[in-house]
């Protein structure tokens, strides 16, 4: 166990996958698509484990649409709006987080949000959540010029809580995750619980720990 880790000063999160299950809300949004063009709606278990991926991945669930094809930024706004109608419904945060931020807070633990999700939909959905509502810092994926995993949104957190970015550990849910830590001179925590991308290890990320719950972070930073 790494004395920086017990030491931290602040921990940043991502948020699909690590803080908030919002798989529901996704896979919902991209079944209208489907039903929309006549199609069955697929299981929820068909999208879950590429939540993390945003439209992209959702459309190429759904509808077997990439990035190349011609009309995919058409879709990608149409499964943008079905999201916002639906955003909120069926997501919560996994169960641990409120006690793990409670954690946080009680020994003065400064902790934020960068996430990949745009401003559109990351500000109603913190705004929304008491809990998240509470971070110190909460960059999305257009807040800086860069996202993950680029390391500039960390930093662009490390710097809105005060904290130097090598006293910050970053805890997420997919490979893009680790590598921007890492770029930006943090330790780097994978939530094993989440989404993955659709792995069924994170050991190939090579990440400084990996966690199985939200609450195990409370023992790698000397809180339980």
């Amino acid at each position: 166990m790494s004395s920086q880790i017990l030491n931290a000063d602040a921990v940043l999160f991502d948020l699909d996958g690590t803080l908030l299950d919002s798989a529901p809300d996704l896979g919902f949004a991209a079944n209208q698509l489907r039903i929309a063009r006549g199609m069955e709606p697929l299981p929820q278990a068909s999208y879950r484990p590429f939540v993390g991926t945003g439209a992209r991945g959702m459309l190429r669930i759904a509808l077997g649409v990439t990035p190349e094809a011609p009309d995919f930024e058409q879709l990608k706004e149409a499964f943008f709006v079905a999201y916002e109608q639906c955003m909120g419904q069926h997501s919560q945060l996994f169960a641990q987080v409120p006690q793990l931020v409670a954690a946080l807070q009680a020994q003065g633990i400064a902790w934020g949000i960068v996430t990949n999700k745009s401003e559109r939909f990351t500000l109603p959905i913190v705004q929304s959540q008491p809990v998240l509502a509470a971070a110190h810092a909460v960059v999305c994926g257009d807040t800086t010029a860069h996202s993950k995993p680029h390391p500039e949104p960390l930093l662009e957190a490390a710097r809105r809580a005060g904290i130097a970015p090598a006293r910050c550990i970053y805890v997420g849910d997919d490979e893009r995750d680790m590598i921007a830590a890492r770029a930006a001179g943090m330790q780097a925590i994978a939530a094993a619980y989440g989404y993955l991308g659709g792995v069924d290890s994170v050991t190939a990320w090579k990440p400084d720990f990996s966690i199985n719950s939200p609450l195990e972070l409370t023992q790698l930073l000397g809180l339980a």
